[in-house]
This record gives C-alpha cells, structure tokens and sequence, in this order.
C-alpha cells in the first residue's frame, strides 16, 4: 500500500515549440547578419555565424537530455524508497526503514537549503530539482507522511 508517492522531475523553461521558435529567431537572425557580412566581403565570417547557431542548438538539446532525470520518493507500509534515474536512464536506489527516518530542511529555508533523509547514520539528499517555495511543501508533506506512518496501530498494517 502506497501512502506517500512524488516524482520530481527537473524544471525546463522553454517549451519544444518555444525552442523552434527560438532557434527559428536566432537562425533567421543569424543568416541575415551572415548575408550582411559576406555582401561586404566580409564571407569568413558566415561560418562562425553558422558556428553560433549549431552551438546554441547543441546546449538546448543537451539542457533537454537532462532533463530526463527523475527521482522518486515513495513511502508504503514498509518501507522508503528513494528511486534515481539519470539522463543516461541509470537507476540508483536507496532503501530506509520510515521508523527512524528524519527529514531534515533548514529552518528558515534559504538558499542552497536542501531536503536530507537520515537514519542510522546514512544521509540522502532528495528533491534537488525543486526550487525554495516547492522543498518547504515537499519536506511538510513527507513527514505528515511519516507521520501519519508512525501513528497506525501494528494491527493496523496489511498483511501479506
């Protein structure tokens, strides 16, 4: 039974179509200052403009691959699990019994604060994607969780 599930994924600002349109924009813009330089005789200087775009380009898809990571934390009745995936689609993951578990986030919460679980001496930092305002409601909600895990009677637990 699963009593506390999030998946955090990182923020990407641009859209796939704004990124079109941008790349359409710095393309467009490009080429016509290209075409400025080379009708002035200038015409070494298009290859670097072209350079410009390709670069421009190659770091948005990279920025995109990234963001294929996620990270999941999922509390059930026995167990917390913390579940990574990489851009390259690795899986790390980090098993804690939610008894001793303690959520850990700066108190007042400022830059650089970050979300650590710890217990019997093994500490993970979670929830690195979210910005300031989403780790405060992250870290309340996963020890209302625990919580709320800690509060059920032995009986109270499916057996399986």
């Amino acid at each position: 039974m699963i009593l506390f599930r999030a998946v955090i994924h990182p923020h990407r600002s641009l859209s796939p179509a704004g990124f079109r349109r941008l790349m359409w924009c710095v393309g467009g813009l490009s080429l016509g200052t290209g075409l400025i330089f080379f009708l002035n005789g200038a015409w070494p200087v298009v290859g670097f403009m072209g350079v410009d775009v390709a670069l421009l380009y190659w770091a948005f898809k990279a920025s995109y691959r990234s963001g294929h990571a996620q990270e999941t934390v999922e509390l059930t009745d026995r167990a917390l699990t913390v579940e990574r995936v990489d851009p390259a689609a690795r899986r790390q993951r980090w098993t804690f019994q939610p008894t001793w578990l303690r959520v850990h986030l700066d108190d007042p919460i400022r830059p650089g604060s970050q979300i650590t679980l710890s217990s019997h001496g093994r500490h993970l930092v979670v929830g690195s994607y979210l910005c300031l305002d989403e780790r405060q409601d992250f870290a309340r909600a996963l020890r209302a969780a625990l919580d709320d895990w800690r509060g059920r009677r032995p009986g109270d637990l499916p057996v399986r």
